[in-house]
């Protein structure tokens, strides 16, 4: 026998587009019900963007004060070698995580979302079935009228180069009982390079391969060229142009290098961090024949999939995978519902990249744009003319606008250097309002601060920075 209950909108998925998508269904008074397998707040608050941030300041800390205890500080502050108890940073870690799903789970129940712990199979577009969630311990049946999925992504697993041992993906990264005295990096995006850094500053080495030319190949020379620079000074060892080819019987990373020599690289462990994939498997998705783009499930600008009344958002629906575009389209999604008219059209979707320095995109780089076939105006302000950069000793990287050349509406942003990621809501505000190179320039900023830099590259660009 099995247990069934009806609501108006279904939530396959609690990660941030899920969550938000209940919670804002609640606040419209739509009957609302979230079915989760794990904690709520998904892979962003359990085991990716909130855990590696805190890994990521725990490391800065403890370099910080390595560098002290080393004579190499110039602010003249000395101190005995730092010891690190690693199980105690991660419980901290832990910590932070229990503390913000513990508040989202709150929310929902604030806003009358029942959640279902377990693992939604689809039947068809109108009903899903939660194994053991029912009364009694029975299958549950939910029937719904909408059905919104949102089960996000997975790491991206190499055939040759499984998971288990030696061989990790960012999850086992985030939690580890021992730090290994060596650590390869396969990958040199974002995730490779973010898990490399808190390895190096904890005191692991690290090498980082990488079959592209450069690291982060996603984002142009200019912008990664610090990040580089930073991380060869740091220690971390970079083999770019490599590609992998598997573990040898030792247990020793195969890789080949550009001229086509095999290269046999010993570690005690081996982090892939390759990219992600939308996690279509296990929830009977293709039960519902859904029009696909590749992995992901295919959607229209207002996230409806091929099938009336079926939903898709976030990691599931395709790129670009950010939390913060999920949320977005969860809220849509659920004001849609309601009877609201909406649509997903954002100027501009922040990227932020948490490497030491931190990287951010928001809109176009000089080449998309030109690309496009748009006649620009573009000028950077380097942060070793900002006095705020000075006195937080990091004085590396450079913000960067990119406007048209006719009216000098601003068309993109890209920055690097220390604490940029804050910069990004001054950036993504300025595209979405329809802000001018003029409007920045007159507009007063806060002295001294890093975002001066945002308003010295509008005036660069008009031919009039004040500092450089």
């Amino acid at each position: 026998m099995a247990h069934t209950i009806e609501t108006q909108l279904l939530v396959l998925g609690g990660g941030p587009g899920g969550y938000v998508a209940a919670i804002r269904a609640g606040q419209l008074g739509i009957p609302a019900v979230l079915v989760e397998a794990a904690t709520p707040g998904g892979t962003c608050l359990n085991i990716g963007c909130i855990p590696s941030k805190a890994l990521i300041h725990a490391a800065e800390e403890f370099a910080k004060v390595a560098a002290f205890a080393a004579g190499d500080s110039a602010l003249g502050i000395s101190v005995q070698a730092p010891a690190l108890d690693i199980g105690k940073t991660v419980a901290w870690k832990d910590g932070i995580v229990r503390r913000l799903t513990g508040g989202v789970a709150a929310l929902l129940k604030k806003n009358g979302v029942r959640v279902v712990s377990g693992l939604g199979k689809v039947v068809d577009g109108k009903t899903v079935e939660v194994a053991g969630a029912g009364d009694g311990g029975q299958l549950l049946r939910i029937r719904c009228e909408h059905l919104l999925l949102a089960t996000g992504s997975v790491p991206v697993e190499l055939p040759f180069l499984p998971f288990g041992g030696k061989v990790i993906s960012s999850t086992e990264a985030l939690s580890p009982k021992a730090l290994p005295k060596k650590l390869i990096v396969v990958g040199g995006g974002y995730i490779g390079l973010e898990l490399g850094s808190v390895y190096r500053k904890l005191g692991c080495d690290v090498l980082v391969v990488e079959a592209q030319d450069r690291i982060l190949p996603a984002y142009d020379a200019e912008l990664t060229r610090p990040v580089a620079q930073h991380l060869e000074k740091s220690g971390v060892a970079l083999l770019t142009g490599h590609s992998v080819l598997g573990l040898s019987d030792s247990g020793a990373l195969r890789v080949r290098s550009p001229d086509g020599k095999e290269l046999a690289l010993d570690a005690d462990q081996i982090l892939v961090a390759v990219g992600r994939r939308p996690k279509t498997d296990g929830f009977n998705l293709e039960s519902l024949h859904l029009d696909m783009a590749g992995r992901a499930i295919k959607i229209d600008d207002q996230c409806r999939t091929s099938m009336r009344n079926v939903w898709a958002i976030g990691d599931v629906a395709g790129e670009p995978m950010l939390a913060h575009r999920a949320m977005a389209q969860g809220e849509m999604v659920a004001e849609i519902v309601s009877g609201k008219k909406r649509r997903f059209e954002p100027a501009a979707i922040p990227a932020v990249c948490f490497t030491d320095p931190e990287v951010v995109v928001v809109g176009l780089s000089p080449d998309e744009a030109k690309a496009h076939g748009i006649t620009i105006k573009t000028a950077l302000f380097p942060f070793a003319a900002n006095g705020r950069a000075m006195t937080l000793e990091s004085s590396d990287g450079f913000v960067r606008v990119v406007a048209r050349e006719d009216d000098h509406r601003i068309l993109g942003w890209q920055a690097v250097g220390a604490q940029v990621s804050e910069l990004s809501i001054a950036f993504v505000q300025s595209i979405e309002m329809g802000a001018s190179l003029e409007d920045i320039a007159a507009t007063i900023h806060p002295h001294p601060t890093l975002g001066e830099a945002v308003q010295e590259a509008a005036l660069r660009a008009l031919g009039h920075a004040l500092h450089i």
